[in-house]
């Protein structure tokens, strides 16, 4: 982690989810564009600067699975153990959304979810006591940037506050694996 302090970073971050603002971040896939998952005008922001259609929806982090149950009406029995599971960053779909923006959910009523393992993540989302929004840091229809150096200029004018590159030690440069569930025990791999 170098010489930045990662309690400090946290402590900034935080800061500034809570006065709804937009940040960019590591996560554990790739670098994100985030805010508070609850709030309807942060989202709003990000869809303008990602110039992204509001018929597609983000994902959102959790720092813990127990947390699901207040984001999400009933949680498929087979969710639990593909959590449990899961050997490397997997994002699960959910129906039954509840607690949360309609902004964030897709055309079908869903959410997509993943617990994140990433140390600075994980605290950052304790800290926040709420999920935040997690999307890639690019313009809708370009590549995602695997790196921080590979995010544009212009996209990074636009966030309130930008987390020391120092702390993105990501460690799975691409995105997630998508599960969508179909009912207590059965589900599809959306992208691998």
């Amino acid at each position: 982690m170098s010489n930045v302090n990662i309690s400090e970073e946290i402590i900034r971050t935080n800061e500034y989810l809570k006065k709804g603002q937009i940040i960019l971040y590591p996560t554990d896939t790739v670098w994100g564009i985030g805010c508070d998952a609850t709030n309807t005008s942060a989202i709003n922001r990000i869809f303008d600067i990602k110039k992204r259609s509001v018929n597609k929806s983000f994902l959102i982090l959790l720092d813990e699975p127990e947390k699901l149950s207040l984001y999400v009406e009933h949680i498929p029995l087979i969710a639990w153990d593909l959590i449990e599971q899961a050997n490397r960053p997997t994002t699960f779909i959910y129906s039954g959304v509840k607690n949360l923006p309609s902004s964030l959910m897709a055309s079908d009523g869903t959410i997509a979810i993943r617990i994140v393992r990433n140390e600075f993540c994980k605290k950052l989302i304790s800290l926040f006591g709420k999920p935040i929004v997690s999307t890639s840091a690019n313009l809708s229809g370009e590549p995602t940037p695997m790196r921080y150096q590979d995010i544009s200029d212009n996209l990074k004018s636009r966030m309130d506050y930008i987390v020391n590159p120092q702390i993105g030690n990501i460690s799975d440069v691409k995105p997630s694996t998508i599960i969508r569930f179909i009912d207590d025990y059965n589900f599809e791999i959306v992208r691998d």
